[in-house]
């Protein structure tokens, strides 16, 4: 069935409880949205093909609990893996602050210094803003992530977020091509460094 995926890549999604990352992981792999969602207990885990500039490549990604009693599972869950996403609540300030945590905890566990990064400020919809969109971006540069505001429940950005990060990681060199094993696949060449982004409407800042 798998002849045309290029290669699989693990995605993890990171950041404090509630800020939206089993909404955000639902809302790309099935469409969907429960503003009722209970927390993630432990680590669930999605899978979703996607094809960017004419490649297919199969996403396992990992959703975890962001309350600290299931931090136990850290190490098993960061290895090996490719690309993280790392949420934020905008009407939050605490899960913004917080960051810094998740980049350290990311720091110590992953195991691939080439591991492709993209924040994600979400929940957009609401009013009750409390994190502007140029601190958001400020802090990605500052730590060269991607970076992207959506919501789950709007379906903003949400798609975009995956797609441009997943791009990346084909972007870069030995990230991904190792678990290709021996099968000869590589990328197109012949794409532009950019990349095909031009579904994202505006909301990437790509780095």
């Amino acid at each position: 069935m798998d002849e045309d995926v290029l290669t699989t890549l693990k995605i993890l999604i990171i950041g404090e409880s509630g800020v939206g990352k089993s909404s955000l992981l639902l809302r790309f792999t099935d469409d969907t949205f429960d503003e009722e969602l209970a927390a993630t207990i432990g680590v669930d885990f999605k899978v979703k093909t996607i094809a960017i500039d004419g490649n297919r490549a199969k996403l396992a990604i990992w959703d975890t609990a962001g309350q600290e009693r299931f931090r136990t599972l850290t190490p098993s869950y960061y290895r090996g893996a490719q690309g993280v996403i790392l949420v934020y609540d905008v009407s939050k300030r605490d899960t913004f602050t917080r960051l810094e945590n998740w980049l350290n905890e990311l720091e110590t566990y992953c195991t691939r210094n080439d591991l492709v990064k993209m924040l994600v400020g979400n929940k957009i919809d609401k009013d009750n803003r409390e994190v502007d969109r140029n601190e958001g971006l400020k802090f990605a540069r500052k730590h060269s992530m991607l970076f992207i505001e959506a919501s789950a429940k709007t379906c903003d950005g949400v798609q975009c977020a995956f797609e441009e990060l997943v791009e990346k990681i084909l972007q870069t060199p030995g990230l991904w091509e190792s678990s290709v094993q021996s099968q000869g696949v590589r990328l197109d060449q012949g794409q532009p460094a950019g990349g095909g982004g031009g579904s994202c409407g505006g909301y990437c800042s790509v780095l």
